[in-house]
């Protein structure tokens, strides 16, 4: 076991007095993001969605704890050698917690040296109902000790706990829960009642989501499985795509393409949605739909890989679903792409990808005749009233990425049949990495010109979230590449590893994506042997667009390409 602090606070980000967050990337042991990263992943791959009428046909009779759902943000605290953090799947640490001094005396008490703690950060229900913006607001920004005060957190599984690992029996790790924190006043086990029927179950849910308000409830057993049960959520979004069924459905729209409106006007691609129609509705919808065939610049498809056809934006339905999720199980912000409409061209015009949700399991309910495509009427709050969406407030066509800044290039020559050889390093710092979980933190990009080869150029892209990282692949492709004959012609030398600065809020923390906060084992290697410009996997980060390794100035407002590199730095050749 790791016997070093879990992270130095001083690399972490004061927010207010001695509470601090940063990213995962401080943690003096990397494996513990991976840990709640796969903790997540594995709750979520086994948890059932259901609404409140399904409960009763398809949750099988079984012995269940039956807990509430808070709605509050997923966090995992962890706790070695006198030292507390939280950690979220997104790779935010929060140190200096109010209620950490409670949780340390527990342990003590308890002759506890080692805990992690499965659990959900919410508000305080007495002082104001739990809403999980309002929770995000106030972990990312708090104004007053009192903002940190009103934050909780409820403890509904155990990791570990000095050297025991999760119990094969969720009664064993219930009651222990219970015995360390039924008596706590800022952790406290989340409200849970054991129960051995369905019919209590309709009873649990009755008094927790329909009486009290509460998001849904969560039931668990160790032979029949979890289940999330929570009312479906109903929303309206315009029409923009569809496509049509064929064989024995042809002549019957198959599924449509829905978009909801942001502040500034912008469409906001949403979802899909194929269930919930009848053949007539279909058949109408089809009809009425390749009326308002537009062209566009953005192109989706669907599960079946079919292209929709984009439509003039016009029809509004309502549909429901049963959850809205804002992440992936790695923390990584749900990107979707923003439109422009221009009805004079009669076309969809693409803007940038931004964080939305996933809808889960979404059903059409009617077509909103009384509904216009004006902002109020489709907007984007009614998602984010439910989750939290970053940057939901920001105007998609005015948004800068920050300028990337170059820290270290080098160039050498060999002369070689009267030719001119040239090999060039170039890292830069992209500075985007705190506002797109798209971007990697640093870039080390390596140019090989030989005018005597078939194919004269080649490049390789390596990314890290590290500047230590980065320096030291640097090195290594370097002595690769750079042996006898090669003459330095001129270099920018390059600075000690320093940290990559914090920003000005936690926001990066809260969106960025995984590999970013862990350092990776192999490095990712892109190379492209073609003199053209590289394909969009490369181009997303490598600053060049043509033969000369041109240095990163300032950066457009466009969005990235569609499928822009992940931080892992994972070999790959691209084509």
């Amino acid at each position: 076991m790791n016997n070093a602090r879990l992270v130095d606070p001083q690399d972490l980000e004061i927010k207010l007095g001695q509470y601090r967050v940063g990213n995962a990337m401080y943690l003096t042991d990397p494996t513990l993001l991976g840990l709640v990263q796969d903790y997540k992943r594995h709750v979520s791959g086994r948890m059932i969605p259901l609404d409140r009428s399904e409960l009763e046909k398809k949750v099988p009779p079984a012995e269940y704890w039956a807990s509430r759902k808070l709605d509050g943000e997923f966090s995992v605290l962890i706790h070695r050698h006198g030292q507390t953090i939280l950690l979220n799947p997104g790779g935010t640490v929060r140190w200096g917690m109010p209620f950490f001094s409670e949780v340390e005396a527990v342990f003590q008490e308890h002759g506890i040296s080692n805990a992690i703690l499965a659990g959900e950060l919410h508000l305080d229900p007495v002082i104001k109902r739990e809403r999980i913006h309002d929770v995000v607001r106030l972990a990312r920004a708090p104004e007053t000790v009192a903002d940190l005060e009103s934050l909780r957190f409820s403890v509904f599984d155990v990791l570990e706990l000095n050297q025991e690992r999760r119990w094969a029996e969720y009664a064993t790790t219930w009651n222990k829960i219970e015995e360390l924190f039924s008596q706590s006043r800022t952790v406290r086990p989340v409200p849970t009642a054991k129960i051995k029927s369905t019919n209590e179950a309709v009873a649990c849910y009755s008094e927790h989501v329909e009486r009290a308000g509460a998001e849904g409830i969560v039931l668990r057993s160790d032979t029949a499985g979890m289940f999330k049960i929570k009312p479906r959520l109903t929303l309206d979004a315009v029409v923009i795509g569809f496509t049509e069924s064929v064989g024995e459905r042809a002549g019957m729209m198959h599924d449509l393409l829905l978009a909801v409106r942001r502040a500034d006007g912008t469409f906001h691609v949403l979802c899909r949605v194929g269930g919930g129609f009848t053949e007539e509705r279909r058949r109408e919808l089809l009809a009425d739909l390749k009326d308002l065939i537009v062209d566009s610049e953005y192109a989706e498809v669907n599960s079946d890989r079919e292209a929709y056809q984009m439509v003039e934006p016009k029809l509004v339905v309502e549909i429901n679903c049963l959850d809205l999720i804002s992440q992936s199980t790695r923390g990584a912000p749900i990107q979707r792409m923003t439109l422009h409409w221009d009805p004079t061209a009669r076309k969809y015009q693409v803007v940038r990808r931004l964080p939305l949700v996933s809808v889960i399991s979404p059903q059409f309910v009617r077509v909103r005749e009384d509904k216009s495509i004006a902002v109020d009427d489709i907007r984007i709050a009614q998602v984010s009233q439910v989750v939290d969406v970053p940057l939901v407030d920001r105007d998609a066509r005015q948004m800068n990425l920050p300028a990337s800044e170059v820290t270290h290039r080098e160039v050498y020559t060999k002369q070689l049949k009267g030719e001119t050889m040239v090999r060039k390093f170039v890292i830069w710092k992209t500075n985007k990495d705190s506002v797109s979980a798209e971007f990697p933190a640093w870039v080390l990009h390596y140019t090989d010109f030989s005018p005597n080869r078939a194919t004269p150029l080649a490049r390789e892209v390596r990314v890290s979230s590290s500047a230590e990282q980065i320096l030291q692949l640097f090195q290594e492709l370097k002595e690769e590449n750079i042996k006898k004959g090669w003459e330095p012609v001129g270099a920018t030398p390059a600075a000690e590893p320093v940290k990559p600065a914090n920003a000005s809020d936690d926001s990066a923390a809260e969106t960025s994506s995984t590999p970013a906060a862990k350092p990776a084992k192999t490095p990712r290697k892109v190379t492209s042997k073609k003199t053209a410009a590289p394909d969009a996997s490369v181009a997303s980060i490598a600053p060049e667009s043509n033969a000369s390794v041109a240095e990163p100035k300032a950066d457009p407002p466009i969005a990235p390409p569609i499928d822009p590199p992940a931080k892992s730095t994972r070999k790959k050749k691209s084509s």
